[in-house]
């Protein structure tokens, strides 16, 4: 926080005239900027559309509901002031408007005055693109959480584990749910990190583009995939301090290619169990809205939210369906400006937000996203073999039927079930148990087989499609997550 207002401080002084800051903390913002103005020896003034300026009395109420009006304030005054406009990206559409901030950025550039419009979101009309500078303001860093809860009791012991699971929160949030805890048993401890970690998903839940998604899904419960595993295990404290001591950079991510129904999604939760991360789910068709600049304003959002919260893991569930066919959109190139942002934070971010993306079809995906630096490695995840499916029937009947599950064929229930994937065994062992539950008995080996012989696997109705997948795998574009995993004849 204290480099963006750094570079605040040096815009000012630099003399950019019209300033556009996208913070969801106006309070917090506005407490800053006023030091910022008190530090440069200048005023500062705030408006809004309902009470017009306040703080100073003798232009208190000037341009009330009349955002024009309040436009007008900045050419009266002769001295060094910094005008602070609340939600003023409302009135950018209107041409008086539009009109009036391009000659006051005229103006201003020889003065020691400064606008700065404050929104939420970034919603700026073209012809006011040259004239206006964009800044995001961070949500809160590590160390200014640490130092909010300073101010409230707190058991020594539970700093570090609050201070990490309200990453991500604004300052306000925090307060509000810190106030709660502190009225319910009049000290904070270590059992309110839950109550943070809810407040985070709610706020999560608000933007409309993330979720924060549960990771109880543990590497054991994967069957087969061992290389992809082993390449997990081996970076399992690539995110430790101990790791930073050594100078290994933080892991960028994984793109997880293949069949559907063999485990690609299940793998990105037990890689955020396993490391203990919190899980954070993208579904890349959010990202785009309908307003102009909504899709690279919530692209912008969500880089923002996952560093807030880092380390993290971020999965992005079937990137293919989000980024596939560019070119052939009739977007006016927003898919290819969200497109572009996304590659270029994945090549240059330095955070600790491990991205887990899914692919079903990656052959359809831009070249530029499988190039070498956007992703640690790109693995290929196909049908399981035999002794894979062993072990995936062996994990599902393990759940389902825990004392019982050693009674059950496996090395049979394998055998008979060649170019199956892991959610078809799955899919016959539940409808096994629907037979079993029919005739009031539980289910057997036959019945698995049963359920077995009725499925159509999709290595059958999409046998070219597979073998095509696998003939790119294996040309050496992608590491195989599994020692033995192509379709059998």
């Amino acid at each position: 926080m204290a480099n963006f207002w750094q570079e605040m401080n040096l815009l000012l002084r630099a003399r950019y005239p019209l300033m556009y800051l996208v913070t969801a903390e106006e309070e917090r913002t506005e407490a800053e900027l006023s030091q910022l103005a008190q530090s440069l020896g200048r005023g500062i003034f705030f408006w809004d559309f309902v009470e017009g300026y306040q703080g100073n009395p003798t232009d208190a109420g000037f341009g009330r509901r009349n955002p024009l009006q309040a436009l007008e304030l900045p050419e009266k005054m002769n001295q060094g002031a910094l005008f602070v406009l609340r939600d003023f990206d409302r009135f950018l559409e209107d041409v008086a408007i539009a009109r009036k901030l391009k000659n006051l950025s005229r103006r201003l550039k020889s003065t020691a005055q400064n606008v700065v419009l404050l929104a939420t979101a970034v919603r700026i009309p073209e012809e006011l693109r040259d004239v206006l500078t964009v800044l995001e303001v961070p949500l809160p860093t590590p160390q200014e959480l640490a130092e909010e809860l300073q101010r409230f009791p707190l058991d020594p012991g539970a700093r570090e584990p609050l201070a990490r699971a309200a990453q991500g929160l604004t300052l306000e949030r925090l307060r509000r749910v810190l106030g709660r805890a502190i009225a319910d048993h009049q000290e904070l401890g270590a059992a309110d990190v839950s109550l943070l970690l809810d407040e985070k998903q709610q706020s999560i839940r608000q933007t409309e583009v993330l979720e924060f998604y549960p990771a109880s899904t543990n590497v054991q419960d994967i069957g087969g995939l061992d290389n992809l595993k082993e390449w997990l295990l081996r970076r399992g404290g690539a995110f430790s301090d101990r790791a930073r001591h050594y100078g290994i950079p933080y892991p960028k991510g994984l793109l997880l290619a293949g069949i559907q129904g063999t485990g690609k999604s299940l793998t990105a939760k037990a890689i955020a169990h396993h490391w203990q991360l919190p899980l954070l789910r993208l579904d890349v068709g959010r990202l785009f809205g309908g307003l102009v600049g909504e899709s690279e304003s919530r692209t912008r959002q969500m880089i923002q939210l996952s560093e807030a919260i880092a380390p993290c893991v971020l999965w992005i569930d079937e990137i293919d369906k989000g980024f596939a066919g560019l070119e052939g959109r009739g977007d006016a190139g927003t898919a290819s400006r969200v497109f572009g942002t996304f590659l270029t934070w994945l090549a240059e971010k330095e955070s600790a937000v491990f991205v887990v993306a899914t692919a079903n079809n990656v052959r359809s995906l831009p070249p530029e996203l499988l190039r070498k630096g956007r992703f640690d490695e790109l693995f290929f995840v196909g049908l399981p073999s035999q002794a894979e499916r062993e072990e995936i029937f062996t994990v599902h009947l393990q759940r389902y039927r825990p004392s019982s599950f050693r009674s059950y064929d496996l090395s049979r229930l394998a055998y008979e079930t060649p170019n199956f994937s892991g959610a078809e065994l799955e899919q016959a062992i539940i409808e096994a148990m629907h037979l079993g539950f029919s005739q009031n008995r539980d289910f057997t080996t036959e019945d698995i087989l049963e359920a077995a012989s009725q499925i159509v696997p999709l290595a059958q109705t999409a046998q070219q499609e597979i073998r095509t997948l696998q003939e790119w795998a294996t040309s050496g574009r992608a590491r195989l997550a599994s020692r033995q995993n192509l379709l059998q004849p």
